[in-house]
């Protein structure tokens, strides 16, 4: 019994560039930096990819993308892939002891195209990232080439990389710092973290196995089988199951990850019955921390890189994939012109407020798996004895808050509302997908907001929607760059528009009739009206372009 996953090993290329200077350069060869390099690459942006090893990610790493997520991949060609191999599930237990203190579901809302979470091993998704890479033939992907040198200067980064060969020099007008927790990047610029370690050590191990656990999120305080810890269950595909065993901060992780010593750890909980096998092992240690500032000049820090969180609310993988979502267009729109240098000011500005929100729901979670004293444990306790009787006290336990979507603050790109809106998305919101009819065909409203531009959402029936909508001002920059196109959504069938047969499309937006919406290119909301205003329009979309009146001025953080 072993996983069906073969790692691939991607040969290294002697460079022939000593010296040359690149619009970006990517640090860093796992998911956070081949998205990022993926993203620009659909853009029609070149990238210089570092990465120090010859293939993917060892183990599962990061396994449960959330729907926020899964929808950048669809942008990215890659969202049905994860969904077609993934494990998907909606059931969480949770057990004190051997006792089931109780179980909810977390259904898929209806019409979206992607479900709430996916279940996946991060090696898959890094191997199917390279090969989408491969195929725009605008990455360059340099495997064996360690950076070892890193100086940010006013207008560039001069690098020093290290290969079989020896060393040679590139220049980055950007550098993307993609390299982890354990960044050589950010080390060399002396940059510190702030936040805090948790003193708790956590074993993880794969194991390929096919026990009778359904495909549930199980987690369990105190049971039978690991004495004084807690521990979490997950299913993969292939058969590869995660498990994190909590160990305390007294342990020795070398001792801990011994093959013969895990697998007692897994015999016990699964007892002699289960044959299973080892696929791999690892020790963490929970980390809620970020830099005080992500864009260091020209150096931008991505990932885990510019943050930790613990992983048990499925938040620093996502995070990160989100991270890239964010920059690439704005990098891509300062590279051409089209922006101020300052609208990646906006990137810390959006970012940070999204990574405080993480490390104060992964802080929490570790104050509840790991209390820092009896006091502490008493409440821990006493919640799970209570929750298994009564329905108040089941939101206080935390096994983990999962990702959701982050509403990017306002004074920064975002245009304030226009009108009266009872719900809907505010601006900052990111899209919401729903099911559309379009030429006749089933299909889905994310798909039609394109990445490559601003996508101007207007509702109502197309006769009545002014003429002027169709082709929305350009605003104050080089003809046709960042074009804001038209996409129309109607509560009847008609030839090119898209048809909210169910009226969800609506709903979710609170749009009436003749409203609209103007959407970034990483589909999140920049301003809605409750009427088209070409002026007002075009306004949005400088704002959104860091360009502030007549003047482009500095965006503040």
């Amino acid at each position: 019994m072993q996983s069906t996953f073969v790692y691939p090993h991607y040969d290294h290329v002697p460079p022939t560039d000593d010296g040359a200077r690149h619009p970006v350069v990517v640090v860093g060869g796992g998911m956070v930096g081949l998205s990022a390099a993926l993203d620009l690459a659909t853009r029609g942006q070149r990238v210089v990819l570092l990465d120090n090893d010859d293939t993917v990610s060892l183990g599962s790493r990061a396994i449960c993308f959330a729907q926020r997520t899964l929808e950048i991949y669809g942008r990215l060609g890659l969202g049905r892939r994860l969904l077609a191999k993934g494990v998907t599930w909606s059931v969480s237990r949770v057990f004190l002891g051997d006792r089931k203190v109780y179980e909810f579901d977390l259904p898929a809302e209806p019409g979206h195209e992607y479900p709430p979470f996916v279940n996946l091993q991060q090696y898959y998704l890094e191997q199917w990232l390279v090969e989408a890479c491969q195929a725009t033939g605008l990455v360059d992907l340099r495997w064996g080439s360690r950076v070892v040198g890193a100086e940010n200067r006013p207008d560039a980064v001069a690098l020093t990389i290290e290969v079989p060969g020896g060393l040679y020099h590139l220049t980055a007008d950007w550098l993307l710092a993609c390299d982890g927790a354990h960044s050589f990047v950010r080390e060399s610029l002396s940059l510190p973290f702030v936040g805090k370690e948790f003193r708790d050590h956590f074993l993880i191990a794969d194991v390929v196995m096919r026990p009778s656990f359904p495909a549930e999120r199980w987690f369990w305080f105190d049971p039978p089988f690991h004495r004084g810890g807690a521990v979490r269950l997950h299913r993969q595909a292939d058969d590869v199951w995660r498990i994190d065993f909590q160990l305390g901060w007294d342990c020795d992780p070398e001792v801990e990850k011994a093959p013969d010593r895990v697998r007692d750890r897994v015999r016990a909980m699964l007892g002699p019955d289960v044959p299973f096998e080892l696929e791999w092992v690892s020790v963490y240690t929970f980390r809620c921390r970020r830099l005080e500032k992500f864009r260091h000049g020209r150096t931008l820090f991505l990932g885990d890189a510019a943050h930790q969180v613990s992983p048990f609310g499925a938040r620093g993988g996502n995070a990160g994939v989100q991270d890239a979502d964010n920059l690439g267009w704005k990098l891509l729109a300062v590279l051409r012109g089209d922006a101020p240098e300052a609208l990646l000011d906006s990137y810390d500005a959006e970012r940070i407020t999204a990574a405080d929100q993480d490390i104060l729901a992964s802080t929490r979670t570790a104050d509840f798996i790991t209390p820092k004293d009896e006091a502490a444990r008493a409440y821990r306790d006493a919640v799970l004895e209570l929750a298994e009787h009564h329905e108040f006290a089941r939101p206080l336990v935390n096994t983990g808050r999962l990702s959701s979507p982050v509403v990017l603050p306002g004074g920064c790109l975002n245009t304030p509302d226009g009108g009266t809106w009872a719900e809907g998305l505010p601006p900052g919101a990111p899209a919401a997908d729903a099911p559309v009819l379009c030429d006749g065909r089933e299909d889905w409203l994310l798909r039609h907001l394109a990445g490559d531009g601003f996508t101007l959402l207007l509702f109502g029936v197309p006769d009545e929607v002014p003429a002027g909508a169709v082709t929305a001002p350009a605003g104050r920059t080089r003809p046709g760059a960042w074009p804001v196109r038209s996409v129309f959504v109607s509560p009847v069938e008609a030839d090119g528009v898209l048809w909210d047969r169910e009226g969800l499309a609506a709903a979710r937006y609170d749009a009436q009739p003749g409203t609209a919406v103007l959407l970034r290119p990483d589909q999140h909301v920049a301003a809605r009206w409750r009427s088209f205003d070409p002026v007002a329009v075009a306004a949005a979309r400088r704002r959104a372009l860091g360009i502030v009146g007549e003047e482009r001025q500095r965006i503040p953080a």
